[in-house]
């Protein structure tokens, strides 16, 4: 007059390997956000050395780097005076008119002179002269953030 307890019972014993519950069907995020992460550093790194077009020794100072919307008008100097118009050869001659010509805000576009930290302080000086004799108020010098 025993009890018999039946392998099947819910009380009983289960077999080794088997899964209480079906196959599981999550995918799996974590190899995907690893390789975002990776991405994301690959694109921060990358997108600097990407918004310089010729390459200019700026000097530093103290000043705050700015914060821009789209890819501003620039005008570099290098180390031999040439000057550039967004990454451009431009002669001195044609600068007011080239400026005019890339300008999309008119006169009231900003303009930023970068000027190598070797180059004649009177070439840049002559250079701003033309941009704002040419009708442009807005005109303003890069430098480098200074290194600590």
């Amino acid at each position: 007059m025993g009890m018999s307890v039946s392998a099947g019972a819910k009380g009983g014993r289960r077999r080794r390997g088997v899964p209480r519950y079906g196959a599981m069907a999550e995918i799996n995020m974590t190899p995907f956000i690893d390789v975002m992460l990776v991405l994301l550093i690959i694109f921060m790194v990358a997108a600097p050395l990407l918004a310089t077009g010729v390459p200019i020794d700026l000097p530093e100072t103290k000043a705050a780097a700015l914060n821009i919307d789209r890819k501003p008008l620039s005008v570099a100097i290098d180390e031999r005076g040439d000057i550039y118009v967004m990454d451009q050869p431009v002669p001195i001659e044609q600068l007011a008119a080239r400026i005019q010509s890339v300008a999309k805000d008119g006169f009231d576009e900003r303009i930023y002179v970068r000027g190598a930290r070797t180059v004649n302080y009177g070439r840049v000086a002559e250079v701003m002269s033309l941009i704002t004799s040419s009708g442009f108020k807005k005109v303003a010098l890069v430098t480098e953030p200074e290194k600590r």
